[in-house]
């Protein structure tokens, strides 16, 4: 719920919907950071990426290739294994660019992961649909279900927008539910090396239960 302080009956603070921004150009990166780590190259994309993702790829023996929100990978001398979409603040829907590169980067079946934000954006370009959810997901505690199975894993979650479930192409599968509001966390192509969830996998704060999709990306490239 959005909301302003007044500080007075005769204020004349104007409101700010952030909604109505695309908030990652906000926070991304505005350059181009290497950070190196191994022999395999992930291009990570910036929308407003939390540090121990970074992190956590580089303890996977990898070099992160960190770029902005709207950096065209496919145009671009550098070489890279596969690339990550960051969480990020706001809309996804705003970061029409992102979207545009994300969409091409499948043309050409890049192994695509994303995370948070990315999970939204990623659906964007597969032509999901996403939707504002009533009670945003706000806590280090949330159960979600590996489909097709009885095992839960314990999530750390920070987001207000969700992919809607019903709105995945044919050749998209639910990849992840989460067993409080049954919203979407997680999507998966049947066929084509493009994943992404909507909890943190890297966690900190929070559990690690789901620190193997980082992994399970890494050995796929």
């Amino acid at each position: 719920m959005s909301g302003k302080i007044v500080l007075s009956p005769r204020s004349k603070i104007k409101f700010y919907d952030p909604n109505k921004e695309n908030l990652s150009q906000k926070v991304s990166s505005k350059k181009i950071k290497i950070y190196k780590g191994g022999r395999k190259k992930i291009a990570l994309i910036d929308c407003g990426v939390k540090a121990n993702i970074i992190r956590s790829f580089l303890n996977l023996k990898t070099t992160v290739i960190q770029i902005p929100w709207d950096f065209d990978l496919l145009s671009s001398p550098i070489k890279f294994d596969g690339v990550v979409l960051s969480n990020g603040p706001g809309d996804p829907r705003k970061a029409v660019k992102t979207i545009s590169n994300v969409k091409r980067l499948m043309e050409k079946n890049v192994p695509l992961l994303g995370i948070c934000l990315g999970n939204q954006i990623l659906a964007l370009a597969a032509g999901c649909q996403v939707y504002k959810l009533k009670y945003g997901h706000r806590s280090q505690n949330q159960p979600c279900l590996l489909e097709g199975t009885k095992k839960a894993f314990i999530t750390s979650q920070n987001h207000g927008y969700a992919v809607k479930t019903d709105s995945l192409p044919s050749d998209w599968k639910q990849w992840f539910v989460n067993l409080n509001d049954n919203t979407n966390e997680g999507i998966k192509h049947r066929n084509k090396p493009f994943a992404s969830v909507q909890f943190h996998p890297e966690a900190s704060p929070g559990p690690t239960d789901t620190q193997f999709i980082l992994k399970d990306f890494v050995l796929s490239l």
